[in-house]
This record gives C-alpha cells, structure tokens and sequence, in this order.
C-alpha cells in the first residue's frame, strides 16, 4: 500500500478531519505540564520511586494476560503485549514490581523464567484507573446518544485494528521531508 499522493489525485476531507483529530488528541493527552501535574499527584512507592504512567501500562497489561489461564504472564508476553522491545518491557516491569504493583514468582513450567501477577495496590490502581478512564469518557460523550457511542466504540476500535494490522511507518517523518524538499 502507498502513502503517496500526486498532486492532482483529490483530497478526502474526512480524512483530512481525522487525520487533524488524532494530531489533535495527541497534543491534547502528551502536553508536558499535564504529565508533570499527573507524577506530581502519584506518590512514591516502596523506595520513594514515584509512580509513572508506565506502570499502569504495565499493570494494565498484567491484569490482561491474567485472564488468559493457559499463558503465562512473563516479561515476554507484557513486551508482546505493550509492543516494545524486552529490554525495555524488562525495566519497566521491574519499575512496577518497586512500585509494589506487580509481584514476581517462578515460573512453575521454566526455572529460568517468572511470572507475574498484580499484588492488592496493583488490582486497586487498575480499579481505579477503569473507573476514571469511563468516567472521563462518559464526561467527553455526556450529549451523545447511546447509538452514537456505540456507533463511535465500534469505528474507533476497528480504526485501532486496522492501525495495530498496518502500523505507520517509522521513517514517515523522514520521507515527509524528503518529498516536501523534491522539486
């Protein structure tokens, strides 16, 4: 599938809408004064370490993979499951377990592995953490009719499929430049 575009194919401005929306949201959720306010609130786990919202991604992806009986919740699968390389899954694991979010126990069927579970804080920060999620939705959709937040949850999780299936190209930006240089 292409990206590009000669300059004479038309524009569909729905997607133009979109694609304004989504820029639009991520500025809106990944301001830097909101993270700051949002670590300033959390307090310090065992260690003083203060909570980070890689945490709950990481309980987030815990409690997930928990409810599949016949896998084990391993570093693996939370890397698999956050999409990230292990190294990186292995710290922020390891960030959660000092938070007291996450607990680590050996792995019945591989020595060599552990598995890991949420602890009583952990299943009470994801509680809580649902309960704000829908209470903050409900609040953006307060005059949507139930047929237009359903219509929307059904678009927008096959757009986030869809999106997970053919993820954007990371040298985009780079080719951005490119095109935008060419003559």
């Amino acid at each position: 599938m292409t990206t590009e575009r000669s300059a004479a194919e038309p524009l569909d401005p729905a997607l133009s809408d979109i694609a304004v929306a989504l820029f639009h949201l991520r500025r809106v959720w990944a301001k830097p004064d909101l993270m700051k306010r949002i670590r300033a609130q959390t307090s310090g786990g065992p260690g003083a370490r203060p909570l980070q919202l890689s945490n709950l991604m990481v309980v987030h992806a815990v409690a997930a993979l928990s409810c599949a009986p016949e896998q084990e919740v391993t570093v693996g699968a939370v890397a698999e499951r956050l999409e990230i390389d292990p190294s990186t899954a292995s710290r922020l694991v390891g960030h959660a377990i000092d938070a007291g979010l996450v607990s680590r126990r050996p792995s019945p069927v591989d020595a060599r592995r552990a598995n890991l579970g949420l602890t009583d804080a952990g299943a009470r920060v994801k509680q809580v953490a649902d309960r704000f999620r829908r209470a903050y939705l409900a609040e953006l959709t307060a005059d949507w009719t139930d047929g237009e937040r359903t219509e929307f949850a059904r678009l927008l999780t096959r757009f986030a499929d869809a999106a997970a299936q053919s993820p954007m190209d990371p040298d985009g930006v780079d080719k951005i430049f490119e095109a935008a240089q060419a003559p």
